[in-house]
């Protein structure tokens, strides 16, 4: 078949690890020919052009800057980003038949391109890969409101949203709350063409660390070497509940029992490094983004990893920070909000605890029920939950069993 996935990850070659790439290995692995469109920032320095590497053809869109720059620029290239995607497919991709159209969110304002490749190929599906609810999201955490002038933005990105439902065949879910809110709230939507198609990553041969490697890399960024370590990864931003995180990391800041690791970067960052400079926790550690080899290194030297989400959510996010910890062999903590079902899924399965985002002695208690569980057993239940539910071969087959 002939593939065409859309997204506005910057995706410049299939050989590096992740959700999207793997995905496409997989598709590529499996005979089929793919195609990725995929944004090029104007700071690349860049023009639109179309070419292959590890055998798949990748289209990169020259835009203007849509992250890491301001507002205006961002807000006007949003607006542009879909008629530059369809320009940009129509004059290189034009003469290709298309079988399969997938498309992942963020964001939601790809309808015409997707409208304009449905009619060019009638006899394509389509599939959304659903990865986040917007705009409620936003409405969730205050960005957006559904009154007032605010709401006049609402209502534009709802009517995009619900203009993609219609537009896909099948919408691809994270976990079985994000299809029971998508049925849920979108009626229009027919429940058999809902489904989970999860986050997921290619197996890969696992490394185990000796007692003298966990010890030098533990050493390497100075972390005690006799007890526990509880790690955070990952984005630091508004999503995360960054204000209940540190509320947690001060109430333990003093423990002789265990370790706190905090690695990642984003809007609330700030936040975190005045907190952590001000209190100076003894059993606490910060850190700004690492390389990945260091931060998977890392993870593999701790013992547990940690999932925060801001407890105003409304919608059931399902973050993909879960997946590195269970092929690591790492049981979780997830403190989110009560329609998240991260950590009902993995109380269920004896892989994590779950507590919620805005109760800082529940999350300690689950700490303390952590250090007296068998943390290597938790480990093992979640990294057969992961071979079981989220390979690369469970998003490929439930893809493929419409074809």
């Amino acid at each position: 078949m002939h593939i065409i996935f859309l997204t506005m990850v910057n995706l410049t070659e299939v050989d590096t690890h992740g959700i999207y790439q793997d995905l496409m290995r997989k598709f590529r692995n499996e005979g089929h020919e793919v195609y990725i469109v995929s944004p090029r920032e104007r700071r690349m320095g860049e023009n639109t052009h179309l070419y292959e590497t590890g055998g798949v053809h990748i289209l990169g869109v020259r835009t203007l800057n849509l992250q890491r720059t301001n507002a205006i620029e961002k807000g006007i290239g949003q607006v542009l980003v879909e008629t530059q995607f369809k320009k940009a497919i129509k004059k290189h991709l034009g003469n290709i038949k298309v079988d399969l159209i997938l498309y992942s969110t963020p964001p939601i304002t790809f309808p015409k391109v997707i409208q304009y490749l449905k009619e060019s190929n009638p006899q394509a599906k389509t599939y959304l890969l659903l990865k986040d609810i917007f705009p409620q999201n936003a409405v969730d955490l205050g960005m957006m409101s559904k009154s007032g002038l605010k709401g006049i933005l609402y209502r534009f990105f709802r009517k995009k949203e619900k203009k993609l439902y219609a537009l896909s065949d099948h919408i691809g879910c994270m976990s079985p709350a994000n299809v029971r809110y998508v049925v849920e709230h979108n009626p229009e939507v027919k429940a058999e063409y809902v489904e989970v198609a999860p986050n997921s990553y290619e197996r890969v041969d696992q490394v185990v660390l000796s007692g003298d490697e966990r010890r030098v890399i533990r050493e390497k960024y100075n972390l005690p070497t006799d007890r526990p370590i509880f790690i955070y990864g990952g984005n630091l931003g508004k999503p995360q509940g960054i204000s209940f995180l540190i509320q947690c990391l001060n109430a333990n800041a003093d423990r002789e029992d265990c370790h706190f690791v905090v690695i990642g970067n984003g809007t609330e960052y700030g936040k975190l490094e005045t907190w952590y400079k001000t209190k100076q926790p003894k059993s606490v550690s910060v850190f700004q983004r690492l390389p990945k080899e260091d931060y998977d290194q890392l993870v593999r030297a701790c013992d547990v990893g940690l999932i925060f989400l801001d407890y105003r959510f409304t919608i059931p996010n399902y973050p993909s920070r879960l997946l590195p910890y269970l092929m690591e062999k790492k049981p979780i903590i997830a403190a989110t909000d009560p329609n998240c079902d991260t950590g009902s899924i993995a109380e269920q399965n004896g892989y994590g605890y779950w507590c919620p985002s805005n109760d800082v002695s529940l999350f300690t208690q689950c700490v303390d029920k952590m250090l007296k569980s068998n943390l290597a057993q938790m480990g093992e239940n979640g990294y057969q939950f992961y071979l079981n539910n989220y390979t690369v071969e469970h998003t490929y087959n439930a893809i493929m069993k419409h074809f």
